[in-house]
């Protein structure tokens, strides 16, 4: 080999992901916790899939769901299904070799998905804990959706699994890009990303300020049917949302900006709080677009425009997060 080819070979070399060290017992644990935590949700997608009503209770619109719960049902199912595959990616040797794009793609919409669950489920346990829940009165006359159990047994899923998969991305990504996360923000980025991170944190604090009034009880833009079913809880969720967007603008500023701010900061703002307010935000809009089950009507336009404006938030930090990355990327 020629010293042009051993120069050649040197680069290829420093250049490959370097092999993750072998899982401890801790991530052991954490990889068979996040793939128990997905049996309850698939095995109640599954039993619905199959014409089971397990959870459904009499008088309920999904005891006739129609093929659009059919067709979310399977969607929903297989989304549950790829978190097996992300935490194989995350704790297998050959999960190294995985584009990087392959890879956070589903993690980013993983992270947007369950993290405001992990924030509002709580708060709403919380708030029912302390006796301001919804109206017994108003929650009897109401239709029956779902069993309490199913919620209670689903929604701490999505919390165990979100845990697990923070706590095994972590030591992954710190292995494989530790360079780019780890240090300080540094210099400025270039202008034309400035100004989409400050259309971020603008479209956000609009947004953010709409869901912070619904949260203390505005109904204006809500439609009859949300402003009646308004309560405590639904406050909680209304009030995460408006953290998230926040939490987007934030970040995404905060990175533009640079400086001597340890970058995991504003990176785990504007990871969490982009990817909430998008993934979220499209999940909301798709819902609101599609068959109402109850029958009754979908939300008013207002309503879809704050569900746009969170989804362009988190659309633009993830922009500006892309951009960050690759400007930190190793020569």
């Amino acid at each position: 080999m020629n010293t042009r080819e051993m120069q050649r070979s040197a680069v290829t070399d420093a250049n490959r992901p370097s092999p993750p060290s072998r899982p401890g017992t801790g991530r052991r644990i954490l990889r068979a916790l996040a793939l128990a935590a997905t049996v309850p949700y698939l095995g109640l997608k599954t039993a619905w899939l199959c014409g089971s009503h397990l959870g459904i209770p009499e008088g309920s619109v999904l005891r006739e769901p129609g093929s659009y719960f059919t067709a979310a049902n399977a969607v929903t199912l297989a989304m549950d299904a790829c978190v097996i595959l992300l935490v194989m990616v995350l704790t297998r040797p050959w999960g190294i070799r995985v584009p990087a794009w392959v890879l956070t793609v589903p993690v980013f919409v993983a992270t947007g998905l369950l993290a405001p669950i992990f924030f509002a489920f709580p708060g709403q346990l919380l708030v029912r804990a302390l006796g301001f829940g919804a109206d017994p009165g108003v929650e009897a006359v109401r239709e029956p959706f779902l069993d309490s159990w199913v919620f209670m047994v689903v929604y701490t899923g999505f919390m165990l699994q979100g845990l697990a998969l923070a706590a095994l991305f972590v030591p992954y990504a710190r292995e494989r890009w530790g360079s780019r996360w780890q240090g300080v923000t540094g210099k400025r980025l270039p202008p034309s990303t400035g100004v989409v991170a400050a259309a971020a944190a603008a479209v956000g604090l609009a947004v953010a300020a709409v869901y912070g009034y619904w949260t203390f009880g505005g109904t204006a833009g809500l439609g009859a049917e949300r402003a009646a079913a308004h309560s405590a809880e639904t406050a909680v969720v209304t009030a995460v949302d408006a953290i998230c967007v926040l939490a987007a603008g934030a970040g995404a500023l905060l990175l533009a900006r640079g400086g001597t701010l340890p970058a995991r900061w504003p990176l785990g703002l504007a990871w969490i709080g982009g990817a909430a307010a998008l993934s979220w935000g499209a999940w909301v809009m798709i819902a609101a677009l599609g068959p109402q089950l109850d029958g009754g009507e979908g939300p008013p336009a207002a309503t879809l425009l704050i569900y746009a404006g969170q989804m362009i938030t988190g659309l633009l930090t993830g922009a500006v997060l892309i951009r960050f990355l690759t400007v930190r990327r190793p020569a």
